[in-house]
């Protein structure tokens, strides 16, 4: 089975904050350092390099943004708060991506092709390109390590695919996309130095520009899928089954949909069965009971909303994930 990363614990995403400023710090000192060996040397390489590590400059900003905004308190109009602000920056991260990095890059590429010219001081473009291979790398060490402490036994492609918290994958992606364009544009000047054929330099620049399409278009898809709403990993669901069938006076759960708000807000929508027998007190007291049970497993489960039903077999939903972690081995309850 595939393993998928945890759901991150309230206000625990203080690593993906670090791993921000990290990038944002590594990526204006590069593009600083770019631009100024693209003014020497007239790379095309370099310059799309340059407008690259200015474009994740930005998108490290925006992520900040993010993050601040999404912290506001909840308002008559959105009783659910602004979490899910993340999701929108981190959208607008993958159209920055595309439409500054990829779309310059590829242009610059063919006007290069078109129009080629020799690359001047090539020992400068080299000296630069080691430098910000380094300053990308460290970037990147940082953005791994505290994705570790979130990504748990999950691969690296589930933990970019299932990660509720936007920061880190868009992080990991940029920087890993970034060493990769570092590495072309450094092949890139090495075959114009060699060869002393211009166009080398401006496949270069396409081969950065195609790149960077391709990482804006798979962060796309998953701050869509974010956007749109994602329920919690199906181990979240089993564990608030769990908690919810654990409340004395709860007989089962008959129904479950969990719903991410934003990366460190859950909402929780169940339908409960109670006994025939039991009173208004005591079934008042049993969902108390179940909320609490429910925060205590999953803290980010901040908005529970529990409905009090009397269960009827014929009426099982046999799809839902509660109603499957309810029949697994190991559990209490049938």
């Amino acid at each position: 089975m595939t393993q998928r990363p945890a759901e991150p614990a309230r206000g625990g995403h203080a690593d993906s904050t670090r791993a921000v400023i990290a990038a944002l710090g590594a990526n204006l000192g590069i593009a600083a350092t770019k631009f100024a060996a693209f003014l020497i040397t007239g790379s095309a390489s370099l310059l799309a390099e340059s407008v690259h590590s200015v474009a994740d400059s930005a998108n490290q900003v925006l992520l900040l943004v993010g993050r601040i905004r999404s912290r506001r308190e909840e308002t008559v109009e959105h009783p659910f708060g602004f979490g899910a602000e993340r999701y929108v920056y981190a959208f607008i991260v993958a159209v920055v991506l595309f439409v500054v990095g990829a779309i310059f890059s590829l242009y610059e590429g063919v006007s290069r092709i078109r129009h080629p010219e020799t690359v001047v001081s090539p020992a400068v473009a080299f000296a630069v390109l080691g430098v910000a291979i380094a300053l990308e790398a460290f970037s990147f060490r940082t953005a791994i390590k505290e994705s570790g402490r979130s990504k748990g036994a999950a691969s690296w492609r589930a933990f970019v695919r299932h990660a509720k918290a936007p920061e880190l994958p868009v992080v990991l992606l940029e920087d890993f996309a970034a060493l990769i364009g570092l590495g072309c544009a450094l092949i890139a000047v090495i075959l114009t130095t060699v060869t002393g054929n211009g166009r080398w330099d401006g496949v270069g620049s396409l081969a950065i520009g195609l790149l960077l399409g391709c990482v804006a278009a798979v962060l796309a898809v998953e701050m869509k899928s974010l956007l749109v709403g994602e329920s919690a990993t199906l181990e979240t669901q089993r564990s608030i089954a769990t908690a919810i069938e654990g409340a004395a006076g709860i007989e089962r759960v008959i129904h479950l949909r969990t719903l991410h708000v934003g990366p460190e807000s859950l909402l929780v929508a169940a339908k409960v069965a109670v006994c025939r027998e039991a009173t208004g007190q005591a079934i008042s007291a049993a969902i108390d009971d179940a909320e609490r049970r429910v925060r205590q497993a999953v803290p980010i489960a901040r908005l529970i909303f529990l409905e009090p039903d009397l269960y009827q077999e014929a009426k099982l939903d046999v799809t839902d994930p509660a109603v499957r972690s309810a029949r697994s081995p190991g559990r209490k309850k049938p």
